[in-house]
């Protein structure tokens, strides 16, 4: 019962991604060229529209926080990591299932190089423990000023200042399309429903999948890391594997389905080379993944869940995966 209720959190979080096509290679990898900001807009809605109704929820006591720890070496170097490799990719770990479904080839091998990243990640992490930290423990808005009016009132202000930006962004980028907004509001809903202890008690996630996966397959299993990212890794595996049936059953009804390996954002800045577009996606998933667990999360489960908590170390993490993203997107992606 429960392996059904999480394929449907699975194909309602991919069926809001291919709605406003967030999932896509062109939309995200525009983001990085700062040419489309519908990814941005969307982020800063959901955050916004959760911050309210997920502290809200918590407070009446249907549901619970679950906060990343600020391990500060992480979180900074991963986030930095995980949005290069996202820029490279035109994917997050999230997204590459739904644009599989719809036929994205790019998104396969960005899949592969991820679980290649995820298994080396495991094999490494002993040794990379030092830059890790330090681990500043769980800290978020709730924990510093505690559960009262003050906390409260600010969390609907800066709730409602997310949602701002969103629309600041949105009249500068002079475009009609409301499906951000839309989905948006969708993500930061269905995010509700997840966090709730009637249904699931945690908060929607991806990456974790890819280290589980690989691991289990490799059998890795006997090690603290695996002991820590089993349950959660399990969990994933099964939304994503909703996400990417929603986005196959949806493509197909549509007739939208084509599989697809040059996207024609790739093709305008880096040619139509499938080698160099095959190469490319096997990093950007490799370093994705590695950055992601380097930070212990990634869109889905730091930036988007955390920032509805006030979570600091999520928050950071959406700062450097930014930077990580633009940078890497000035000067990765040159006009031929």
């Amino acid at each position: 019962m429960l392996t059904i209720l999480i394929l449907i959190l699975g194909f309602l979080f991919g069926s809001i991604l291919q709605y406003a096509k967030l999932n896509r290679y062109n939309t995200i990898s525009g983001l990085a060229t700062i040419e489309n900001f519908a990814v941005a807009k969307a982020i800063a809605v959901a955050i916004g529209t959760g911050i309210i109704l997920i502290n809200i929820e918590i407070g009446l006591g249907l549901a619970s926080y679950h906060i990343k720890p600020l391990i500060l070496g992480g979180v900074i170097l991963g986030g930095f990591i995980f949005g290069s490799g996202m820029a490279i990719l035109g994917y997050c770990p999230g997204t590459l299932p739904v644009s599989l479904g719809e036929g994205s080839l790019d998104a396969l091998i960005g899949i592969i190089g991820g679980l290649f990243g995820g298994l080396i990640y495991t094999l490494v992490l002993p040794s990379i423990q030092g830059i890790l930290g330090p681990d500043f423990g769980t800290i978020s808005l709730n924990s510093i000023i505690g559960n009262n009016f003050i906390f409260y009132f600010l969390a609907i202000i800066l709730g409602a200042l997310f949602i701002w930006i969103a629309f600041l962004i949105h009249k500068k980028e002079n475009v009609k399309d409301l499906k951000w907004l839309y989905a948006g509001i969708a993500l930061a809903v269905l995010d509700v429903i997840t966090f709730s202890t009637v249904v699931t008690d945690r908060p929607i996630g991806a990456s974790t999948t890819y280290p589980y996966l690989c691991d289990y397959s490799f059998g890795l299993i006997h090690n603290n890391y695996f002991e820590k990212i089993q349950k959660p890794g399990s969990w994933e595996l099964i939304f994503l594997f909703g996400a990417f049936l929603s986005a196959l059953i949806i493509s197909v009804v549509k007739k939208e389905f084509k599989l697809t390996l040059i996207h024609s954002n790739w093709k305008k800045y880096k040619g139509s080379s499938p080698f160099k577009r095959i190469l490319w996606s096997f990093i950007g998933g490799f370093i994705l993944i590695i950055g992601a667990r380097m930070a212990d999360g990634c869109t889905s489960g730091h930036i988007l869940s955390g920032g509805m908590q006030l979570s600091i170390s999520s928050l950071i993490f959406a700062v450097f995966v930014f930077i990580g993203l633009l940078v890497t997107g000035k000067y990765f992606y040159k006009k031929n």
